[in-house]
């Protein structure tokens, strides 16, 4: 079947022959129209900075940064730890330090800490799409923590596409 000059499968999606896979898997360089390399230099800074955080910061365990959807965009977190949990978690507690500061008439959400028997979760506003979360161990320096991120979220939104 043709649907306006293309070959198409019965369900109507058009036929792939598999040389597109298979030229861009023996290949160097992505198929024309690929958008890899600004996307590529764009998520290698965030995780530059989200390793220089933990690097600055005794204390801090790991960083994930995430869609307020709760989507994961990336992270610096050990394999211990589920990174699409925390980006989950952090759309969550933006969601309700969000809907807090709206019933309170207060500024938008800019950030939100919350501790447990053993440690902490910060969760900062990067913009009004993207979300750090930073985890902490009980013995972090919440204050040093906060003059710490709030210039890096400044940073992780230039660099974020």
């Amino acid at each position: 079947m043709t649907l306006f000059g293309t070959a198409t499968q019965a369900d109507g999606l058009p036929k792939r022959d598999g040389r597109a896979e298979q030229d861009w898997a023996e290949s160097a360089t992505p198929p024309l129209g690929t958008r890899i390399e600004p996307l590529a230099a764009a998520f290698s800074a965030v995780r530059s900075e989200l390793a220089d955080l933990r690097l600055r910061v005794p204390g801090v365990r790991g960083s994930a940064v995430g869609g307020v959807d709760g989507l994961l965009i990336t992270h610096d977190l050990p394999s211990s730890l589920e990174p699409h949990d925390l980006a989950a978690l952090a759309a969550t507690t933006y969601g309700l330090g969000r809907q807090t500061a709206l019933a309170l008439g207060q500024s938008p959400f800019r950030d939100a800490t919350l501790r447990s028997e053993g440690g902490y979760l910060t969760v900062y506003a990067i913009g009004d799409r993207a979300l750090l979360a930073v985890l902490g161990d009980d013995g972090i320096n919440v204050a040093r923590l906060h003059l710490e991120a709030r210039p890096a979220v400044i940073r992780l939104a230039a660099a974020l596409p």
